[in-house]
């Protein structure tokens, strides 16, 4: 039987949680009733320990879904012992082809007290560290060449038919980028800007390294071979290569 009193306190604990944590998050309930969302999620929880030992004794019967704009994704668990508090672990992208995850190591989950704003530090601190990192790796190995960006470095990878791609990490930066003119790959979740007009592209590439700047976020600039060396200096862009405009994929 639905346990009604458990229901509410995970649902409330985990609304309070995404509205602590840095940037944007929503949550979503998932009830008994959700059979279908909770018989999908384990498969999808990026999980190998903790939470995965928790699930194969005790079947999902109700989740929180924790959501960033970007994509990123954090499940919110009972616990099935004599501690109070809740699981927390990261949810892998569905769109993501299962080579992209191959040697990327597991983010995991943690447990957590019942205190959301003390949970928020802790997520914040350690999970969403190691998860922002993982899922950059993905994203990266997804699009063939793009190099992984961190918190507080945006790395900007040309492309062979001139474009520039970045798996930007984090709220700020993501929205720095789709304000100058990135366009985003909705199955790599990489951030793609024309080179079809190359002024209009560097004027672009200027803005997003002042914008990002004003956030105490680093520009970098990349060939994927990986050569070119970083510049944290936003005015200083290099022209497109010369390479002819042709076109150019989760083992866990």
């Amino acid at each position: 039987m639905h346990d009604h009193e458990n229901s509410e306190r995970l649902a409330s604990y985990a609304d309070i949680l995404a509205g602590e944590l840095p940037d944007s998050w929503t949550s979503s309930y998932h009830p008994p009733e959700d059979k279908d969302d909770l018989a999908e999620l384990p498969d999808r929880i990026w999980d190998l320990d903790l939470v995965a030992a928790s699930l194969a004794e005790h079947p999902l019967q109700q989740a929180a879904v924790l959501s960033r704009p970007d994509g990123a994704q954090l499940v919110v668990l009972n616990r099935h012992d004599e501690r109070d508090g809740f699981l927390i672990a990261a949810v892998a992208p569905r769109e993501l082809p299962d080579e992209a995850y191959r040697a990327v190591r597991e983010p995991g989950g943690i447990a957590v007290t019942d205190d959301p704003f003390l949970s928020a530090e802790t997520v914040a601190g350690d999970l969403l560290a190691r998860y922002d990192t993982a899922l950059a790796q993905v994203r990266h190995n997804a699009a063939g060449g793009v190099h992984p960006s961190q918190p507080d470095r945006v790395v900007l990878t040309w492309q062979r038919d001139g474009s520039l791609a970045s798996a930007p990490v984090g709220e700020t930066a993501t929205g720095v980028l789709v304000a100058n003119g990135f366009v985003q790959d909705k199955q790599t979740g990489i951030y793609h800007l024309s080179g079809d007009d190359t002024a209009a592209q560097a004027r672009a590439v200027r803005e997003t390294g002042r914008q990002l700047d004003a956030h105490g976020i680093d520009t970098a600039l990349q060939h994927p071979s990986g050569r070119i060396a970083p510049t944290a200096t936003p005015a200083a862009v290099p022209p497109a290569p010369a390479a002819p405009r042709t076109p150019a994929n989760r083992a866990r």
